[in-house]
């Protein structure tokens, strides 16, 4: 921890910080099972912690006491063994059981990613700003988040958008947040209004977890389990690579889950690798924790502050079609049940942050009332695996059209 006179700079290294996530992690916890509201609405318990530290450091920044800042190194590391985990579920079976369900998400999908750009641009357009100003309230920094902002911010300036990175970053922070606080209430509130909590499917567990020995937690299985998730993440980058050569933008965890994937089917049909889901699955749990811990605190809240009005209309108009669409639309084509809930809040999260905000809505949902097998399976694979796949080739076109 390095501190700096005038005003102090107070750097947090990579252990350091790690420490600072777990610690606001453990004080949302907290706060969410002592304060009713919280708990009722189903905020993540990292987005709680996170955002109050993130509050405060902005607080520190402004009256010039002192300026954070953080080796967030981890971060992505976490976010990518999340991801690994995610991987090693899509096996055969679990995937055909997705069926037409998933295709109408993709589907839904693909149109909120090209309804947020029109959005964008007509709401610019009416400001007396440039289309391409709007673009950066669009899809890129909404459904791509935070690396498709740092990917193509700098198109943008390219384009003639001064700034652009900056703003798409500052959006998909506002974003980031945004997404996790009305995921949880958008949820909750399709549940309690339409009283889904009959329409729950207790036979649905057997589709998640497949054979129920293939999720039993044994202590000594954690360490094999660990070496299978760095052998994944670790042979992902050389995918990642490869990919990356079509030179389109994806995103880095992409090679790790389809190396994951393979490396569970094997499994499956030859026998001859035992893969162990239940310590698999806890493993990535506390990874999307520490994922979302170090997202919240790295925050810079001040950025949103230097937004010109009419892009804090911009946004604001982002948070109205985003509920909008989750509300009215995905709830009810994709059943009007207690999945669909799930899955609308889900959207929420990846449709204005990253996958990892859809998967804590969740959840926080699944954790008060029961799990959802189909909202589970869907949205990691539509949102990590095809979102940023059709974000980009979206952006593409919009930014050569406009």
């Amino acid at each position: 921890m390095l501190f700096r006179s005038t005003t102090m700079e107070i750097h947090l290294n990579m252990y350091q910080t790690l420490a600072v996530a777990v610690l606001v992690l453990l004080f949302g916890n907290f706060l969410r099972h002592r304060i009713g509201f919280l708990e009722k609405f189903c905020i993540p318990a990292p987005v709680i912690g996170g955002l109050l530290f993130a509050i405060l450091t902005c607080l520190c920044y402004v009256t010039g006491i002192a300026e954070f800042s953080f080796d967030d190194t981890l971060r992505e590391v976490c976010m990518v063994f999340f991801f690994t985990s995610v991987g090693f579920q899509a096996n055969l079976k679990v995937l055909k059981s997705g069926g037409k369900p998933l295709l109408i998400f993709l589907v839904l999908v693909i149109v909120l990613i090209i309804t947020q750009n029109f959005t964008a641009i007509g709401l610019a357009n009416l400001l007396g700003l440039d289309s391409l100003t709007g673009m950066t309230t669009g899809s890129i920094p909404m459904v791509g988040g935070h690396g498709t902002a740092g990917a193509f911010g700098p198109v943008l300036e390219d384009f003639g958008v001064q700034g652009a990175t900056t703003v798409c970053t500052a959006a998909a922070t506002f974003g980031l947040i945004a997404g996790s606080l009305m995921g949880g209430p958008v949820g909750n509130r399709l549940i309690k209004k339409h009283n889904l909590i009959a329409t729950i499917k207790t036979e649905d567990d057997s589709l998640l977890v497949e054979e129920e020995e293939k999720h039993e937690r044994h202590f000594s299985m954690y360490a094999p389990a660990v070496f299978q998730l760095i052998i994944a993440v670790g042979l992902g980058t050389v995918v990642s690579d490869l990919l990356s050569l079509t030179g389109m933008t994806f995103p880095i965890y992409i090679g790790a889950m389809i190396v994951a994937a393979i490396m569970r089917n094997i499994g499956e049909y030859t026998g001859k690798i035992t893969i162990h889901m239940g310590e698999i699955n806890d493993l990535g749990g506390i990874c999307l924790s520490l994922f979302l811990g170090i997202a919240m605190i790295t925050l810079k809240l001040w950025q949103l502050a230097d937004l010109a009005l009419p892009l804090i209309i911009l946004l604001a108009g982002q948070v109205v079609l985003m509920f909008i669409f989750t509300y009215f639309v995905v709830f009810n084509i994709m059943g009007r049940d207690y999945d669909a809930a799930v899955l609308a809040a889900g959207t929420c999260g990846f449709g204005m942050g990253a996958t990892p905000n859809a998967m804590a809505n969740m959840q926080a949902i699944c954790e008060k009332y029961a799990p959802s097998v189909k909202a589970y399976l869907i949205v990691p694979i539509v949102g990590s695996l095809f979102a940023d796949f059709l974000n980009s080739l979206t952006i593409t076109f919009f930014i050569n059209c406009i």
